[in-house]
C-alpha cells in the first residue's frame, strides 16, 4: 500500500448513537459466509424469515474504518442510513468517499461487503457502488466490487485481507497512533 495519503485532512464529523440492537456483528469468522457443516441456522430460516431495515444495515458499516485515518465511514460521511435500500432479499449500499480520486474506494467498498456477508443472512444479495458523481472512475470502481471473480479474487490476496480486517476491527480492540 502506498504511504501516499489521498485525502490527508478530512472532514470528521461526530457518530450517531446505535439505531437497532438486532444483528450482531461476526468479527471472529472467517471471510467466507458459513461452514459447510453448520446447519445450526437452517430451523430459524425455515419457520420464520425477520426483515432486516436501513437502520440495520447502517449499524452493521457504520464502525467500520476508514484505511487511510483513524476514524470510521460514519465520522467521513462516507456512508449514512439515505444511502441504503433493503429489498425483500436485496441490499443496495452507496458510499461517498471523501475526495473524486480516492485510491481506497475499493477497500472500502471491499470492506462493507466483507461486514455484510459475514453479518446478512445467506439469501441477501449485495450490491455496493459509489455516490454517482462522487468519484473520478466510478464505473471501474463499481465494476470491481461488484464482479464476484474480482472480489474472490481479492480476498484471496494476504495483505489486501489484512488490511480488510483492519477496517473491520472494532472500535474497542483498534489502538491508532497519532503523530
Amino acid at each position: 500500500m502506498s504511504s501516499e495519503l489521498f485525502n490527508a485532512n478530512p472532514t470528521v464529523f461526530s457518530s450517531t448513537k446505535s439505531t437497532s440492537s438486532r444483528i450482531t456483528e461476526y468479527s471472529a469468522q472467517s471471510l467466507w459466509l458459513r461452514d459447510q457443516n453448520d446447519d445450526s441456522d437452517t430451523e430459524n430460516e425455515d419457520s420464520e424469515v425477520e426483515e432486516i431495515d436501513q437502520d440495520e444495515i447502517f449499524d452493521l458499516i457504520r464502525t467500520i474504518y476508514d484505511p487511510e485515518h483513524p476514524n470510521t465511514l460514519e465520522e467521513l460521511r462516507v456512508v449514512s442510513a439515505p444511502q441504503i435500500i433493503v429489498g425483500r432479499n436485496h441490499v443496495k449500499v452507496e458510499f461517498t468517499p471523501t475526495v473524486p480520486h480516492c485510491g481506497m474506494s475499493t477497500l472500502i467498498g471491499l470492506s462493507i461487503r466483507v461486514r455484510l456477508l459475514r453479518s446478512l443472512p445467506s439469501r441477501y444479495k449485495v450490491d455496493i457502488y459509489v455516490k454517482p458523481g462522487s468519484h473520478q472512475s466510478e464505473h471501474s470502481v463499481n465494476k470491481q466490487l461488484n464482479d464476484k471473480e474480482r472480489v474472490a479474487a481479492a480476498l484471496e490476496n494476504p495483505p489486501l485481507v489484512d488490511t480488510v480486517e483492519k477496517c473491520l476491527a472494532k472500535a474497542s480492540s483498534t489502538t491508532f497512533q497519532l503523530v
